[in-house]
């Protein structure tokens, strides 16, 4: 079976291959069981599309650096996942990403020249395998309904990202974002916790524009998601809360820690 190329593997993948019907005709795919590739994740990519659905349950901010996406925090310290209990499954409903749902599959160039993306899978994850149960793959040399499904969904997924590499582009135009910081007191520390790293929205700036900028942002959609974000940065605070209960507070007070 042939790799795709590993330079750099997205964030939970430690392999890829690409998927095809004469090494994997009797393949199937089933749910995973757990989120354990997410235990030690605190950020995770979202799309702009997702800003409404996400900013409910996690702060939505801005990498650090060029090339900014934007993540929603599952913990504020490098390495703590807030919302996953110990068996890896989730505390109480909350919002799951396209990212994470689109694990094990992914469109990918199978060499640099490449123009098409291929489907491809990580051979390492529990959820496609030669399974006596789970949805088939292949109907012969054909693709299933399922895999279909996939296909589309890891698609939809790449358009997602376009959009969003467009939405942030035009706020570094527009001159929106600034580096970010949030300090969070808890009771019985002497000094808060200080946290950066970060890229966020500058409010007084959105409040300074001008208003055939403003009626841009406003009518292109770009309005509704800065506001999500703002709102969902609120957020922090209860993020920090649950590490809290869960005993994953870091022993020092500043730390560069919102990074990937």
């Amino acid at each position: 079976m042939a790799s795709a190329p590993q330079q750099a593997l997205p964030m939970f993948y430690k392999d890829l291959i690409p998927l095809n019907s004469k090494d994997h005709a009797k393949w199937k795919i089933k749910g995973l069981d757990d989120g354990k590739f997410l235990a030690e994740q605190h950020a995770v990519p979202i799309t702009s599309d997702e800003f409404v659905s996400a900013c409910r349950n996690y702060p939505i901010v801005f990498s650090a650096g060029e090339n900014s996406v934007p993540l929603i925090l599952m913990g504020l310290n490098e390495g703590v996942n807030a919302f996953l209990n110990e068996k890896g499954q989730f505390d109480h409903p909350a919002y799951v990403p396209a990212y994470i749902r689109r694990y094990p599959f992914l469109l990918a160039r199978l060499s640099p020249d490449a123009e098409e993306l291929s489907l491809c899978f990580d051979p390492t994850a529990e959820a496609i395998g030669d399974f006596k149960e789970g949805e088939p793959l292949f109907d012969g040399d054909q693709p299933t309904e399922a895999t279909k499904g996939i296909l589309e969904f890891c698609e939809n997924f790449e358009g997602s990202g376009q959009r969003t590499a467009q939405f942030v582009a035009e706020l570094d135009k527009l001159d929106l974002m600034m580096d970010g910081e949030v300090s969070i007191q808890q009771e019985g520390v002497e000094k808060p916790f200080v946290y950066r790293g970060f890229r966020m929205v500058n409010e007084e700036k959105l409040r300074e524009m001008r208003g055939d900028e403003l009626r841009k942002i406003n009518q292109n959609g770009m309005l509704p998601l800065i506001y999500a974000h703002l709102f969902s940065l609120q957020i922090m605070r209860d993020v920090f809360a649950k590490q809290v209960d869960a005993g994953k507070v870091p022993q020092v007070t500043e730390a560069p820690s919102i990074q990937v």
